[in-house]
């Protein structure tokens, strides 16, 4: 049985941390729940009774070895799956209380996802893949302009041109979190963000991360990384 409480890294920094103590965390877990029925029919319980909560402006890491349930619980805290018992909300409100279309719309709002493969359209520019999710209401020259200061930001603006293809692991990793921002989501939520990269190409990608959260973000991260796990400013310890 894994029952999982977040803990305060030791050398959690104060970076972007809320001005209010009154704001509700951008994502908050209660008492959550998670369980899987394995082939011999065994129960196997990934999380029991969790309380997680991350503000705006700070990062949090779900951390633990492989197979430990963190890619789980990140689809339960991105509303992708629903966990057992408990309750997930974004901002203040509870997403098991809408329907699907209102929960559509508020992970469009709230919700920023990069799933372990960074997955981009190779045939595309990198401006291009950072402006797919404005696509279906129609990208506006602000939208350009964001996409752009983002890039930018990340270190991908000698590349928006070019096609995504010709990237690099690290870069690859960099355009989705960019494409995760443009809609300004108040919550990012990223798995492995450093699985398969050199020390150089993740040490970008956690800078990434932290200036994310030092921008008001608040980064749910899960990670079997020693160097994602040490820079963030809270834990759970799935182990």
């Amino acid at each position: 049985m894994n029952s999982a409480t977040p803990e305060t890294s030791p050398d959690a920094a104060d970076v972007g941390a809320p001005h209010s103590e009154h704001r509700r965390p951008a994502i908050e877990m209660a008492d959550v729940t998670v369980t899987f029925t394995r082939r011999d029919d065994e129960p196997l319980t990934i999380a029991e009774h969790l309380n997680l909560a991350v503000p705006a402006g700070t990062m949090h890491c779900l951390a633990g070895r492989s197979g430990s349930g963190k890619t789980t619980l990140l689809k339960v805290a991105v509303g992708t799956l629903a966990p057992d018992a408990g309750t997930v909300a974004w901002s203040g409100v509870r997403i098991d209380a809408l329907t699907p279309k209102q929960l559509a719309a508020a992970r469009r709002q709230h919700m920023g996802y990069v799933d372990q493969g960074a997955t981009a359209i190779d045939e595309l520019t990198v401006l291009d893949n950072a402006l797919l999710p404005a696509v279906p209401t129609g990208v506006t020259k602000e939208m350009v302009e964001r996409a752009h200061q983002l890039l930018t930001l990340l270190g991908l603006d000698t590349r928006l041109r070019q096609r995504a293809r010709s990237l690099s692991g690290g870069e690859r990793q960099r355009l989705a979190i960019a494409r995760a921002l443009l809609l300004a989501p108040t919550a990012l939520a990223i798995d492995e963000p450093t699985a398969s990269l050199d020390r150089t190409a993740a040490a970008t990608v956690v800078q990434a991360l932290r200036q994310t959260a030092a921008d008001g973000t608040a980064v749910l991260v899960a990670s079997h990384d020693p160097a994602v796990i040490n820079t963030a400013d809270t834990t759970t310890d799935l182990n």
